[in-house]
């Protein structure tokens, strides 16, 4: 297994490619598009990197897995599919997800609820091969309802539940969030073996440090500032409350869920020719 990261600046985000340099298969996790607010523009700039490794390395692109619905940037997974191929997947979670939040944007004519416009919908435990690769889904719910993490091989890809130990975990303030459920999402994370390489989907560095992109599953449990491996439940929900009462809402959260619950793709197009991205006011 190979292992190739790819960082996107203005969103903080991890991308990754992982390769099975036997079969030449590989998956992309967590995908991103360049979203300018301001203009309401897109570009694909920052995935064509993504695109040239899979290309210069003669690589079949076979999964594109979502670790849940991102509320902090557009996925590139519709447009990766459109350019290489390759099957989607997301926890089967992404069913509550989709039934608060397409009502909220009124995009039921062009958002389906059932989840179909996803190739799989994985269940906790659902197992599946890239190349020879073994990986096996595991349901993290808690900051989302559709959270999954993928374990492959010997690295799991944890998306927002953990963060770099200085950063703790992800929020759980969002509809369908949980302290609970994430305490014990991440509970099964510590469970996985103290050498597992935990991969992460962001990191916040201070100013003129690199980005940090994974950690082992010891140095979590040891080093994280809000769960370590002898946290109770109460402990880190009295924590992770007090935190999420502080923090903001995300800049791209009305962009990206909308789009996210389609991969990616800007929904119908007028009959003008135009897409267009719905400001719900008052619904957050």
């Amino acid at each position: 297994m190979h292992i190739e990261s790819f960082y996107h600046q203005d969103t903080a985000t991890w991308t990754y490619v992982v390769v099975d340099i036997a079969t030449r298969q590989c998956a992309v996790i967590d995908p991103v598009l360049d979203y300018n607010q301001d203009a309401a523009r897109y570009s694909t700039e920052s995935v064509a990197e993504v695109i040239a490794y899979i290309k210069h390395q003669n690589l079949t692109l076979q999964y594109l897995l979502e670790t849940h619905i991102h509320a902090d940037h557009i996925s590139a997974s519709h447009y990766l599919k459109q350019q290489l191929g390759g099957e989607t997947g997301i926890g089967s979670g992404i069913v509550k997800v989709l039934k608060h939040w397409v009502p909220v944007f009124e995009t039921e004519q062009d958002t389906a609820m059932d989840g179909s416009q996803f190739d799989h919908l994985f269940e906790d435990g659902d197992t599946f091969r890239i190349g020879e690769l073994n990986a096996r889904v595991m349901h993290t719910p808690g900051h989302t309802p559709a959270c999954a993490s993928y374990l492959i091989e010997s690295a799991v890809f944890v998306g927002d539940t953990l963060f770099a130990p200085d950063g703790g975990t992800a929020r759980v303030d969002f509809p369908g969030g949980s302290a609970e459920q994430m305490y014990h999402s991440i509970q099964k994370l510590y469970a996985l073996p103290d050498e597992t390489m935990m991969y992460l989907c962001h990191d916040y560095p201070d100013e003129g440090q690199q980005p940090r992109n994974c950690f082992t599953v010891g140095e979590q449990k040891q080093h994280n500032k809000m769960i370590q491996s002898a946290t109770s439940l109460a402990e880190y929900t009295k924590v992770r409350q007090q935190r999420d009462a502080r923090l903001a809402v995300p800049r791209l959260i009305l962009p990206s869920i909308q789009t996210n619950m389609r991969l990616g793709a800007f929904g119908a197009v007028s009959d003008q020719g135009t897409q267009f991205i719905k400001i719900p006011i008052n619904k957050l």
